[in-house]
């Protein structure tokens, strides 16, 4: 379902939030993934077990962040294919009106010259 159209610094913050909850729900998600990993290695003291945690937490973070960024600028190159498709279609379309709208004024003039 598509947006009324807002302003831009509304859309710019919207995106925003919805970036720092998605990264709020990644970094919930390594953090118990780093727990459960930690909880099979019972023979880490606490110390080790929060170390191996906040690393796992550090890597998993940035591996999110990698493939945001990947997701990112794969979604600005489709978003420029589309556009030249987009404009491409647009001047054939116009073309096929002018051509067919020249067609018609030529038939007109063509049967009011028979007359």
């Amino acid at each position: 379902m598509a947006r009324a159209a807002e302003p831009p610094g509304i859309a710019a913050g919207i995106h925003q939030i919805e970036g720092y909850l998605l990264l709020q729900t990644e970094r919930d998600a390594a953090r118990e993934r780093a727990r459960r990993l930690t909880g099979r290695l019972d023979w880490l003291t606490s110390a080790q077990r929060a170390e191996v945690e906040r690393l796992y937490l550090q890597d998993q973070l940035a591996v999110t962040e990698r493939t945001l960024r990947t997701v990112v600028r794969r979604c600005e190159e489709l978003r420029a294919e589309y556009q030249q498709v987009y404009r491409t279609l647009r001047r054939r379309l116009l073309l096929i009106c002018l051509l067919g709208t020249a067609g018609l004024v030529g038939g007109f003039a063509a049967a009011l010259t028979v007359r």
